[in-house]
């Protein structure tokens, strides 16, 4: 069974990749991800706090203000928290490229404009394969209209994409009011790919110590929804990379992302619920399905379920909405 597929103009033996997680941190889990079947890896982000935790901005974000809100301290981490520093994350770059013979992506995180964007050249002369680019940017000023926030979206792709010959992928969150239109923005700005979609991982409250405290909360399948409508949208549409991320735990779930015109699909919530070697079951289950069904290749089903030939692909979505709607009969109490 042939199982190929290209993601940023580079060859993969699969669409399984690994995507960016705390679980890249070590390099036995990477070792074992290639054993396991994993076509390339994503490895845990650096983040734009960390290259710019001596300048006077985030000096000022973790020292002041204490006194009118106890919990200030808590926004980011300690700069000696953060798990890995820029230069061993560079050199985390370069021992895993020697340690494993599947292509390596770096994954970049921020979400203002600034001297951390320069790091990408520093990722790729360590050996990165490619750049994902994380922007996770959540705007709260009343004052700052939609398109100025593209607008930073699109300033840091311009900033990083000309200083770079790897290609760049870009991670971004869902919430835009014309998406379609902005991916293609993303594509003229240098874009060599996007992942779809950040999620955003929302805060809790603790009751009993009344401080704002981290909740992280696993992907269901679900969640595979949202990409999955977007990127039978876009596939045809925008000349890019389409990589699938969130909700993804079967093969089931990257088959269906394989339809709607995905190049690959990112696993992670269910590698942390199902342990690292999960992939290869996933992969089993691929093939078996594949040949149950007479495919020869996934290239055969690659967007066979996309909105590519829809003429009217808003009219199509509502269309759908009204259909599910009236197809739903509530039990009688």
């Amino acid at each position: 069974m042939d199982l190929r597929t290209t993601y940023l103009g580079l060859p993969l033996r699969t669409p399984l990749v690994v995507s960016a997680s705390p679980l890249s941190e070590e390099l036995d889990n990477i070792k074992r991800m290639e054993d396991a079947g994993a076509a390339a890896i994503v490895l845990h982000s650096l983040f734009e706090e960390q290259l710019t935790n001596d300048s006077l901005e985030l000096d000022f974000h973790l020292s002041h203000h204490t006194e009118c809100f106890a919990e200030a301290l808590t926004f980011f981490p300690e700069p000696q928290k953060f798990h890995r520093g820029p230069d061993e994350y560079l050199n985390h770059i370069r021992k895993a490229k020697q340690a494993v013979q599947i292509p390596i992506i770096a994954s970049l995180n921020g979400s203002t404009l600034g001297g951390w964007t320069a790091y990408a050249k520093e990722m790729e002369q360590a050996g990165a394969d490619a750049i994902e680019l994380n922007i996770y940017h959540i705007p709260t000023d009343t004052e700052m209209p939609g398109v100025e926030v593209e607008h930073t979206y699109l300033d840091i792709i311009e900033m990083v994409k000309p200083h770079i010959k790897i290609p760049v992928a870009v991670k971004i969150s869902p919430f835009f009011s014309n998406l379609a239109h902005l991916a293609k923005e993303f594509v003229n700005a240098g874009a060599d790919g996007l992942v779809l979609f950040n999620r955003f991982y929302q805060p809790d409250i603790n009751f009993e110590t009344l401080e704002i405290q981290p909740n992280i909360i696993f992907s269901t399948p679900q969640a595979l929804r949202l990409p999955m409508r977007w990127i039978a949208i876009l596939y045809g549409r925008i000349n890019c990379s389409l990589a699938a991320t969130s909700g993804i735990h079967t093969a089931q779930d990257v088959i269906k992302m394989l339809m709607v015109g995905a190049n690959v699909t990112m696993l992670c919530s269910v590698l942390f619920r199902r342990g690292i070697e999960h992939l290869s079951m996933i992969e089993r289950d691929m093939i078996l399905w594949l040949s149950e069904h007479e495919y020869d290749s996934v290239r055969q089903l690659q967007g066979s379920m996309s909105q590519k030939y829809c003429a009217n692909p808003s009219e199509f979505e509502r269309a759908q909405y009204v259909r599910a709607l009236h197809s739903y009969k509530p039990a009688r109490y």
